[in-house]
């Protein structure tokens, strides 16, 4: 029996329950799983007590980065981007499996990234992670962040990706969503963005100028971002099959398991079968 949760500002919707139980129940393996919400002053206070409660926990935002200095070791992804999502307690090693779980959302939607041109916004944990994987997989990434620090901060990280500090109304193949607007307490809204026009919503200006549109936000299950996309008839792709993927990688670590592509997607259509 596994002790688990998932640790954010606020998860009291998350689904990682359901999921991990799904997961390693098909593992052979059974669970508790907790939903774990924290302000950002309790964060620092209860953070401790976490290595002692569970075999192991997930982060989500805004702890991505604020759970490093608990840990020992950063291993893969979370070494190389600088955010962590899947804590092994014993070990106090982070790993991170947005990167794995964002690629697989994107290969079974069937969109095709490699020369393409991707517009990512928002470039904290979750967008660092999605960057990095799209370069690695050939796109031509340029990604908007509001806080030019934070910007610079990717800017070395990632040469190769053209950093905004303003977005023009052009045409991309994809646009990405890693914002976290439109979920919690911005239900209803899309991310805000400097044009040279000013600073506006992201609407049907920019959005019909793009071929498919992606939102890593899974509640709501369409998020204002893309329920405009769609209505301009663009391909849409919402961020639940990308939170059961990286759910698939965390518990192939807690189990010590290799991950096998074919056996998560096949583990998402029976989920998804049983939970349509």
């Amino acid at each position: 029996m596994l002790k688990l949760a998932v640790v954010g500002k606020d998860v009291s919707k998350s689904d990682s329950p359901k999921m991990h139980a799904f997961l390693l129940g098909k593992l052979g393996y059974s669970c508790t799983y907790d939903r774990v919400s924290l302000s950002p002053e309790e964060f620092s206070e209860r953070a401790p007590a976490l290595f002692e409660r569970y075999d192991a926990f997930n982060v989500t935002i805004p702890y991505k980065g604020a759970v490093i200095p608990y840990l020992r070791e950063l291993k893969g992804d979370a070494l190389r981007f600088g955010a962590v999502n899947t804590v092994l307690t014993k070990a106090r090693t982070g790993y991170n499996t947005d990167g794995f779980g964002f690629l697989l959302m994107l290969r079974n939607a069937g969109i095709e990234v490699k020369g393409r041109r991707v517009l990512v916004l928002g470039a904290g944990g979750a967008g660092r992670s999605c960057i990095g994987k799209l370069l690695e997989e050939g796109a031509l990434v340029e990604a908007y962040e509001r806080d030019p620090v934070r910007l610079a901060e990717v800017g070395r990280e990632f040469p190769a990706m053209k950093p905004l500090t303003s977005v023009e109304t052009e045409s991309y193949d994809v646009i990405v969503n890693c914002t976290g607007i439109g979920m919690h307490d911005t239900v209803g809204k899309t991310p805000t963005v400097r044009f040279k026009r000013g600073e506006e919503s992201v609407g049907e200006q920019l959005l019909s100028l793009a071929g498919a549109a992606v939102d890593l936000i899974y509640v709501p299950a369409e998020s204002e971002f893309l329920r405009i996309a769609r209505t301009l008839g663009k391909r849409t792709v919402s961020g639940g099959s990308m939170l059961f993927y990286q759910a698939y990688y965390a518990d192939t670590l807690f189990t010590d398991r290799t991950p096998d592509l074919d056996e998560a997607e096949a583990f998402y259509r029976s989920y998804r079968e049983e939970n349509p």
